[in-house]
């Protein structure tokens, strides 16, 4: 799947974020190691703390499908520069794709692409830990 429809598929998620609080629409699409793309977005709550990330939604979503293995997410945002994930997402992504690629995009949908290392060079999982 070429990066331009991925990141479709993320802009046309985004358009169901709930985000009442910070006016910021996240929108994600999670391509699979098997070719299937879930779709995420950001969901907010009055406490803040409850609200979850478009990354992490299609995450779970996909793993909550069966799937263990991903290829490559998108991410949108409607606001100006670039619209990153959180150190949070970055680490859900490390769990299962250590070698994922990220798009991150402008709200014109141009983007750059990473690999998750870049972007998460000291990632925790077990591998790292000394016992």
């Amino acid at each position: 799947m070429v990066p331009e429809k991925l990141i479709a598929a993320a802009r046309e998620a985004q358009n169901n974020s709930y985000s009442p609080y910070s006016s910021f629409k996240v929108g994600a699409a999670l391509l699979t190691a098997g070719g299937n793309v879930y779709t995420g977005v950001n969901v907010e709550n009055a406490s803040y703390g409850l609200t979850i990330c478009a990354e992490r939604v299609a995450i779970y979503t996909a793993v909550t499908a069966g799937e263990r293995e991903f290829s490559i997410m998108a991410v949108t945002g409607d606001h100006a520069g670039y619209t990153y994930p959180c150190g949070a997402c970055l680490q859900v992504m490390a769990e299962f794709s250590p070698q994922l690629r990220v798009l991150v995009t402008d709200k014109n949908s141009i983007y750059k692409e990473y690999q998750l290392s870049d972007l998460l060079p000291q990632l925790f999982s077990l591998e790292n830990q000394e016992v």
